[in-house]
């Protein structure tokens, strides 16, 4: 799942919205998910019309983590607003190795 974007600029309420893209597949850190968010935002802005999306992070809490994490920039969230995407975080339970 990790990130999952999607557009419901079309869609009536209830209904789902479109799947536009999905980034980080196999990655349930949030550092790297949103810096991977960022990155397609400054690249994919001038093709995404005002509307109404969302970007859907999946994660998983660092079972290593002492702190600190990831930032998200005010350019990513200027061009959030600038579009009209909302953030959700979706948090999973860790994951055992196999």
């Amino acid at each position: 799942m990790p990130i999952n974007i999607i557009d419901y600029s079309n869609a009536k309420e209830g209904e789902k919205g479109q799947a536009l893209e999905t980034l980080c597949d196999g990655e349930w850190e949030m550092p790297s998910q949103i810096e991977a968010l960022e990155k397609w935002l400054i690249k994919n802005k001038s093709n995404l019309p005002k509307g109404s999306y969302v970007a859907d992070i999946g994660f998983s809490p660092r079972p290593d983590a002492l702190g600190g994490g990831a930032v998200l920039t005010m350019q990513a969230m200027e061009i959030m607003v600038s579009i009209g995407m909302e953030l959700f975080l979706s948090e999973y339970p860790g994951f055992e190795d196999e």
